[in-house]
């Protein structure tokens, strides 16, 4: 995948496992750290809420097809938490 922004390379083989390099980021203000890819991007975001976490990017129903927000960690670094919605009919 390549976007301009972002650059996503994985394995043909192994295609969960992927590396992202990224200039910027196209709608947050900040580049994250780390993304992680969960099931459930609502149940995990109403955790962080929950937990008081600091929210540095809303949930965001991307363009280019993935629902994130973004979580600053205890030590500073800012994590890209990430589903890909399900498509009615699949």
């Amino acid at each position: 995948m390549d976007h301009g922004w972002i650059v996503t390379l994985a394995d043909p083989k192994d295609p969960a496992r992927q590396l992202s390099v990224a200039s910027h980021d196209e709608t947050a203000s900040v580049v994250p750290d780390v993304s992680i890819e969960v099931d459930d991007v609502e149940a995990v975001y109403a955790l962080a809420q929950q937990m008081g976490a600091e929210i540095v990017h809303p949930l965001t129903d991307e363009p280019w097809g993935v629902r994130r927000f973004f979580v600053k960690g205890p030590d500073g670094h800012v994590l890209n938490i990430l589903g890909h919605p399900e498509i009615p009919g699949s």
